[in-house]
């Protein structure tokens, strides 16, 4: 049995018309409904408008093209605008919108409408974006169902997405270090083929697929990323991310990387491709060593102290031995080049990790002792100990002294290596601004939902990353401007969103569209964010 069931929604002040179809459910031996949208009650008339196409009417798939300046409005409507507003500001701001619409003129509107859902619902699935669709101006201005969403991720091309990223990259500061680094993302599905078991970052046991992006350290926002296979190590990705960023012409680069990049094959390539770099490198490193120990006794001086940091440094001209194959020739080049080692010692990370040392080598000690020896700790038992067992003294345990000094020695020091002059200092600050791409891989997992993926096919799981890296720019820039701002003090990201969500804009036929009323910290928040304040268009 239908019926029409009217429900009141408190925040948009619209009253919501639903057919509800009774049925008979055998299993809880019990009545239910099933409700579908039919349309919003018009509050003059009591007449039931359809809402964008959805109930009886059937969508058209057609891509409507688009059009500069303001839609006329064909309904009359009341949405909220102030949060989408915004969006739509930072979209012209960063040119996404516009390079979007180069690259994909007939479906950019519904990925930036997918990408405002994702930034302002936290961490909300996609199949709720009918409800936000209907409360909601947005540049689609229609419900993007699922089958509609599966299909437009599966249209996004290779060659489009390369196109957006010269044309994003060319915005970014030339001059600028770039943060490159990897993360993991789990997944369930068995049916991607780069899901590999690897080394994850977050310790979930799950298989998984890794994500690398690049992330400008001055301008803060995000140009480039690449899927890889789970199973593939963060140095054997250097070699494609140079090819990569040739290809879309920026050759002459600078690059940030943690340790995990680090190897004598990339340095090398660095080298031969003319990158200026800043890489984090291993303390246990032959040549590192080499070059503590010669200053080892006078580094811990007044001179090398930063109080800003808290830590010694200094920086030592060394030299790289540069190795170059070139198979077209048959010769191999080996030559000399200057590099940078900035090395830094930390007394109060020196103190921690001695502490956790002796407190190991204690258990250690206990375990041998008791004779409850664990398998997993052999390798260590024989590093740092000589055990001899007697009939009258049982186990005598003897630590091997100069062993343990000696792995002591390098605790507190960490060592970066650059190709380009700039003293120790100036290093560590730069290397500590990678961590832009470190909170962008939490606002990817936690904010935009992508902690582990649960699409099923590879053009899905391709499309929706794009998407959500889009999502991700816009949301980079908003952290940003609530930094530089001092917004934190009294928002959270989401208490932005919300502050100016509330705004509304009504739309009447023939009518220019109209904004309601803005309280002074709305407008506070718009100044803040580099925004217009927004009026009737």
């Amino acid at each position: 049995m239908a019926a029409i069931v009217y429900q009141y929604d408190k925040r948009s002040g619209l009253t919501y018309a639903y057919e509800s179809v009774s049925y008979w459910d055998p299993a809880k031996k019990q009545s239910r409904a099933k409700r579908n949208l039919i349309g919003r009650v018009d509050k003059g008339t009591g007449e039931i408008i359809p809402t964008d196409g959805r109930g009886r009417k059937k969508e058209n798939n057609t891509p409507i093209p688009a059009k500069r300046g303001a839609i006329p409005a064909t309904d009359i409507a009341r949405s909220f605008y102030g949060a989408t507003y915004m969006l739509d500001s930072v979209g012209d701001k960063l040119g996404i919108t516009a390079d979007l619409k180069s690259c994909f003129p007939d479906t950019y509107k519904q990925m930036l409408s997918i990408a405002y859902y994702l930034i302002m619902e936290d961490n909300n699935p996609l199949f709720r974006f009918e409800k936000w669709s209907i409360l909601h101006k947005h540049p689609y201005g229609k419900d993007i169902p699922s089958q509609r969403s599966s299909e437009l991720f599966a249209s996004i091309t290779e060659s489009a997405k390369e196109k957006f990223f010269q044309l994003q990259g060319k915005r970014r500061t030339e001059k600028e270090f770039w943060a490159y680094d990897t993360t993991s993302i789990s997944s369930h599905s068995e049916l991607l083929r780069q899901v590999q078991y690897g080394k994850n970052k977050e310790e979930d046991k799950l298989p998984q697929i890794n994500l690398a992006l690049v992330f400008g350290e001055t301008s803060n926002l995000p140009f480039y990323y690449r899927k890889l296979a789970g199973n593939i190590p963060d140095s054997k990705t250097v070699k494609n991310l140079l090819a990569d960023l040739d290809l879309l012409g920026f050759s002459k680069v600078k690059l940030v990387m943690d340790r995990g990049f680090y190897s004598e094959e990339n340095i090398n390539l660095l080298y031969k491709n003319h990158v200026k770099f800043l890489i984090s490198a291993k303390m246990s490193l032959g040549f590192i060593k080499k070059e503590v120990d010669t200053i080892y006794d006078n580094f811990r001086t007044f001179e090398n102290f930063n109080e800003k940091y808290e830590l010694y440094s200094c920086t030592v001209p060394v030299e790289w031995n540069f190795v170059q194959e070139r198979p077209y020739k048959g010769d191999i080049i080996q030559e000399s080049r200057r590099i940078y080692l900035h090395l830094y010692f930390n007394i109060d990370k020196a103190a921690e990790d001695e502490k956790n040392f002796d407190r190991n080598l204690i258990t250690l000690r206990h375990e041998l002792e008791s004779g409850k020896r664990i398998p997993e700790h052999e390798n260590q038992y024989a590093k740092y100990f000589i055990t001899k067992t007697t009939p009258k003294r049982g186990v005598q345990v003897t630590v091997k002294e100069d062993v343990v000094k000696k792995s002591k020695r390098y605790y507190g020091f960490f060592a970066l290596l650059s190709n380009e002059t700039m003293d120790s200092i100036m290093a560590l600050e730069i290397y500590r601004n990678k961590d832009v791409v470190e909170k962008a891989f939490g606002n990817l997992k936690e904010r935009l939902n992508m902690r582990r993926m649960l699409v099923s096919s590879e053009q899905s799981l391709d499309g929706k990353l794009f998407v959500e890296f889009i999502s991700l720019i816009y949301l980079s820039y908003i952290k940003k401007q609530m930094q530089e701002q001092n917004l934190y003090k009294s928002y959270t990201l989401q208490g932005v969103i919300d502050k100016l969500d509330v705004i509304e804009c009504f739309e009447h036929p023939g009518q220019e569209l109209r904004v309601g009323e803005l309280l002074e910290k709305q407008k506070a928040l718009y100044n803040a964010l580099g925004v217009e304040l927004p009026s009737s268009l």
